[in-house]
Order: C-alpha cells, then sequence, then structure tokens
C-alpha cells in the first residue's frame, strides 16, 4: 500500500526460506504487487503455477487481480485467455472477476466485448452491480459514445442500483472527451444537488475540461470552489494546470508551474514528470521535454508505459518518425505492450513527416489483427490519412469506422469532406455535410470553409459566399462563435479571381477588413494572380508594390504568375522592367529567382521568335 514493492518481495521470500506455507491471501497480495508493480505478467504467471503445485486454489480475488494486473500492461488478450481458463477449471466467475475482465475492455476501448461480458454475467446468473455499470460507462466513455455511457446512469437508477462519484467522474469523462463541456457541467451541478460530494478527482476532471476549451475564468471560478469545499490541491491539480499550460504553447508558464510546485514543497512523482515531457512538448521545447525524462531517471523513476507515450507525444508535434520507432522499439525492449494511444502518436508522427509508408505499415497490421482497431487507432488513421491526401487509405480507415460500430465523430466527418472537395468529389462531399447534419452534430468553421472551398474550386464562387455571408449575418447562438476567418474569406476571393470576376473579388476584401479580418500574403497572392490573369498589370504591380511596403514578402508564386502573364500578352520588355522595379524596391529579394524569372522571359520570348 506505500509502494514499497521491492521490500514486499523480500518478505514473501524470507517466508519460504523459512518453510512458512504461504496462505491463498499471502499469494494473492504478492499477486497484487507484481500487478502494481507492471511489466511483472512472466513472474505472475510463474506464481500462479507455483500456487495451484501448493494446491492452493485461486478464489475470486485471485481472479481479479490476475486480470487487473494483466489490464495495467494493456496484456488484452493474456486477461482474457487467463478468464477462460479459469472457467475451464471448473472455477464461477463472481461479479468482482467479470468486473475486472470489464475494466480490461473498458480500458481498450472495445465497448462491444464490454456488453458480451455483461450478458454472459446474466447469462451465468451472476447479477451486474454498479461498478459494472461503471465499467460499461468507462468502456463506451473511450470509444466515443458519450450518450450511451449516459445512459448508464438511468440504467443504473432503474435496477435500484445507486449511483456514485466515480459513476458521475466516469460520464462526465464521456462529455468531455466528445467536447460537450457545458453537459459535463450540468452533470456536475446535478450530481451536487443529488447529494454527492465532489472530491478532489472530481475538481481535477473537470478543470481538465476547461483547461482543453482554454476557459480559463471558469477554470479559476472552479479552483476557488474546490478551495471553499475544502478539497486540497494534489498533484494531479498540479498536473492538470501543467497540461493546460503546455496546451496553451507557454513555455515560460510550465516552468513557473514548476517552481510552483517545488516551492510549495510538493514532491515531483513519475506523474508528474509524465505530464512535464507533455507541456513542454505541447510548446514545442524538445529540449526540455528530454531534459525532464532525464531528470526523471536520475530521480530514480522508471519510465512506464505513459512516459513513452509522452516521449511520442513530444516527436509527433515534430514529424519525427525515426526517432518515434525508435521509442516504441525501446518500449517492446523494456517490456511494455504499445497501446492504441502509442500507435496513434506514432501514425501522427509519420502524418507530419509526410511518410505514407510508415501509416501504410500500421494499417495493415491494424486490418490484419495484429494491433487492435480501437476507435483512437482508427479516427487517427482517418486523419493521418487525411494530412498525407491518401484517398484509399481514409475511405478504407472510414470504412472501418463505421463496420466496428464506431460513431464518426465531426473530426472525421470534417476530413472526409475536404478530401473529396479537394479531389473534385463533390457529390461525396456534400453527402458528408449530410451526415454531419443527420447525425447531430453542429458544423464548425472547418465544415464550412471546406463546403466554401468545394464550391470555389467547382466554379460557384457566388455558392461560396452564400456560405460566407451566412457566417458573417447569423445571429444564432451556435453560430456566434463561427465568425469567418482569413481561409474563409481567401476561399471566397480565390474562387471569384478563377473565373475573371475581379470586382467581386475586390469587394470580399473590403468586407474582409471591414470585419477586422487582416488579409495575409495567401490573400494577396490570390488578388495578385486574378488581376495577372486579367492583364491587369498595374493593379497587380500596385499590390505587390504594398506587399513590399507592408512587409508582406511576395511568394516566388507570385513573381512568377506576374512574369508568366506578361509572357502570354507577349510583353516582355514590360515583364523585364517589373524584376528591375521589384530588385530596386525590395532589399530581400531573392537574386538567384530574379535571375531565374528573368531567364524565364528570354526563353519565352526567343522561343516566340523561333516559331
Amino acid at each position: 500500500r506505500e509502494g514499497r514493492y521491492e521490500r514486499a518481495l523480500r518478505l514473501f521470500d524470507e517466508l519460504r526460506r523459512e518453510g512458512v506455507a504461504p496462505t491463498r491471501v499471502t499469494y494473492n497480495v504478492v499477486l497484487d504487487v507484481y500487478g502494481r508493480m507492471g511489466r511483472s505478467w512472466p513472474r505472475v504467471v510463474a506464481l500462479l503455477d507455483e500456487m495451484r503445485a501448493a494446491g492452493v486454489e485461486p478464489d475470486g480475488f485471485t481472479a481479479s487481480t490476475v486480470i487487473a494486473a494483466a489490464g495495467r500492461d494493456g496484456l488484452v488478450d493474456e486477461a482474457v485467455a487467463f478468464f477462460e481458463d479459469l472457467k475451464a477449471r471448473g472455477h464461477a466467475p463472481c461479479v468482482v472477476t467479470y468486473n475486472a475482465l470489464l475494466q480490461v475492455f473498458g480500458k481498450a476501448g472495445n465497448y462491444t466485448e464490454a456488453l458480451r461480458v455483461i450478458k454472459e454475467m446474466e447469462d451465468a446468473g451472476c447479477k451486474p452491480d454498479a461498478v459494472t455499470y461503471n465499467e460499461l460507462a468507462g468502456s463506451y466513455a473511450r470509444a466515443g459514445f458519450y450518450q450511451e455511457a449516459a445512459k448508464c446512469l438511468d440504467t443504473m437508477i432503474g435496477k435500484g442500483l445507486l449511483p456514485n462519484t466515480f459513476t458521475y467522474n466516469t460520464i462526465m469523462t464521456a462529455y468531455g472527451n466528445a467536447g460537450k463541456v457545458d453537459e459535463a457541467l450540468a452533470l456536475f451541478d446535478r450530481m451536487k444537488k443529488n447529494g454527492f460530494v465532489p472530491y478532489t478527482n472530481t475538481y481535477n476532471l473537470v478543470l481538465g475540461m476547461l483547461g482543453k476549451k482554454s476557459r480559463f475564468a471558469a477554470m479559476l471560478e472552479m479552483l476557488g470552489e474546490m478551495s471553499r469545499s475544502g478539497c486540497t490541491p494534489n498533484r494531479v491539480t498540479w498536473n492538470t494546470l501543467l497540461a493546460v499550460c503546455g496546451k496553451r504553447g507557454m513555455e515560460s508558464y510550465v516552468t513557473r508551474v514548476l517552481e510552483g510546485m517545488k516551492s510549495c514543497r510538493v514532491e515531483l512523482c513519475r506523474d508528474t514528470y509524465n505530464t512535464l515531457i507533455c507541456a513542454y512538448g505541447r510548446c514545442g521545447s524538445r529540449a526540455n521535454a528530454f531534459k525532464m525524462y532525464d531528470e526523471m531517471t536520475a530521480a530514480g523513476f522508471a519510465p512506464c508505459l505513459t512516459t513513452y507515450n509522452a516521449l511520442l507525444n513530444v516527436l509527433s508535434r515534430q514529424g519525427d518518425w525515426t526517432a518515434a520507432r525508435s521509442i516504441v522499439s525501446k518500449m517492446k525492449s523494456e517490456g511494455f505492450k504499445p497501446n492504441d494511444m502509442s500507435y496513434s502518436l506514432l501514425l501522427q508522427c509519420h502524418a507530419k513527416g509526410g511518410n505514407a509508408a510508415g501509416i501504410e505499415a500500421i494499417e495493415k497490421e491494424v486490418y490484419q489483427g495484429t494491433i487492435f482497431p480501437s476507435w483512437v487507432i482508427l479516427r487517427t488513421l482517418v486523419i493521418a490519412n487525411f494530412k498525407c491526401r491518401r484517398l484509399d487509405g481514409i475511405e478504407r480507415a472510414f470504412q472501418e469506422v463505421k463496420a466496428r460500430g464506431h460513431k464518426p465523430d465531426l473530426v472525421i466527418l470534417n476530413s472526409m469532406l475536404s478530401i473529396y472537395a479537394k479531389n473534385g468529389m463533390y457529390s461525396k462531399a456534400m453527402e458528408m455535410y449530410e451526415s454531419i447534419e443527420q447525425s447531430g452534430l453542429s458544423p464548425d468553421l472547418i465544415t464550412y470553409n471546406s463546403l466554401m472551398d468545394m464550391y470555389a474550386k467547382s466554379n460557384e464562387p457566388w455558392e461560396a459566399e452564400k456560405i460566407l455571408k451566412r457566417l458573417r449575418s447569423s445571429q444564432s447562438q451556435q453560430q456566434q462563435q463561427l465568425k469567418p476567418d482569413v481561409v474563409s474569406y481567401n476561399t471566397v476571393i480565390n474562387g471569384f479571381c478563377k473565373e475573371g470576376l475581379i470586382k467581386e473579388a475586390q469587394r470580399v476584401l473590403s468586407e474582409m477588413i471591414a470585419d477586422g479580418v487582416a488579409p495575409c500574403v495567401i490573400t494577396y497572392h490570390t488578388l495578385v494572380g486574378g488581376y495577372a490573369s486579367r492583364e491587369m498589370f498595374a493593379e497587380a504591380r500596385e499590390v505587390v508594390g504594398y506587399m513590399i511596403q507592408r512587409k508582406l514578402r511576395p511568394m516566388e508564386l507570385t513573381y512568377k504568375r506576374v512574369v508568366d502573364s506578361y509572357c502570354r500578352a507577349k510583353r516582355y520588355e514590360e515583364a523585364r522592367e517589373f524584376l528591375a522595379v521589384v530588385e530596386e524596391t525590395d532589399p530581400k529579394s531573392d537574386q538567384k529567382l530574379l535571375g531565374a524569372l528573368a531567364a524565364r522571359v528570354e526563353s519565352a520570348q526567343f522561343g516566340e521568335m523561333r516559331r
């Protein structure tokens, strides 16, 4: 109980050396020690064999302890095999044993197997208890089914079972995972009204959800309520604050929170180091993240699965898939079995680094069954394939999501809509938009930007502008938060420029500025291209000059579009004069690029003369 596992094992060895025969209770305690230590499955199996050889048969506590030990290390297959072996030996599982197995499936997000276990329980005459439904709710939460998780609360009450704080925490977690923070807060209030006292871990849970949504005023209010209720912030509270700081990219604030912990004499534990690694990783500070890892090991803490996942999280933000694969190899060599988060982060590394072959390799293992196709992994496969523009890969992953009974969320449907739009598959893109509406999800700005992009690419800029106008003028509570951004305006401007409707593009630009959205390099580049394609060279050059004055460096492609338009109009001298003006007015201009563009003009002119 004090975490002094090696001391407990030494005492066990002393007992055996003195000839004291261990009892079932003794064996159960040692099995529990192995489980808490982690990476001890071979020792668990060996002790079970010793126990049976000594004529001591496992009981319900033994079974639940062994299954829990397998679950802690992510050994789902081993847990199931042990459970089936128990039954084959004539052992009738009790509710505690079934609940332990439910927890294993719950951690894996495999709600279908969790439902199968509950049915088996009921068929065997073993009545599910509150813990059973708590574990089922947890399974739904990890699989992304917040509505089903919430129904578990009503089911419990209907069966005369009393929910507890853990029940409410689990369902709030489900809401939080789905981004339904307001629903979680409403349940939190309901919990308090029903007489349940929130503990520190409940407040930590709510703080984490608020932090993910950057609702910092609400966080401070919740911290005040936590203090008034007599709940003392613990390491998890501090870790939550660290994680929120890291999420906002505030490296200096992470360091300040760490210093605050030390000044309050909060002893750093392995969880804190893991959080620090993640926090610095989110800030983009790989050096500090790995520095925390080195400090952690120097302090005597052995890395665990969470540690390795934290390091993978750091590398995923940089796309360093080579280093990430080394971390996974080290993890395996240390006896850890990568979980769905490990593979999800590795997929993110490959996607960020543009390594499609790495994504394909993991796909193969998932679809062959080597890696369990959990909700997390399938969702990440959709996102990773989208980032690498792999149409076949994203379609296969999307079909697997549906075939496995998972409910596609807004991120998945947005990814499908966008990739279909980018590939000119407009009817399928509209199918995805309809799926968003039919599933009860609320389209976000990414949804609408993808739709506008689709219309702009299909030569329907007026349809794209209709969506832009809807976003600008909507008075609904939901869409007050959906203000068009620079991408929205750029998309519509580009659509009008492609159709040669320059005045309309100019009008949208004026509206963009009036709405307080600052044009970017892409905005002006699009306008330059539109002017140049219509041989409105004076206007195009005016925009280029404006960009240079405002230190919005024109892209290489911007200059190329102007020069190529001059050449198509056979106005070669004006093209040369344009390049000379650029060289004179832009002191940071790329001389090599200007030389290449000058050669481009020469080639176009003399090629025309030869013809």
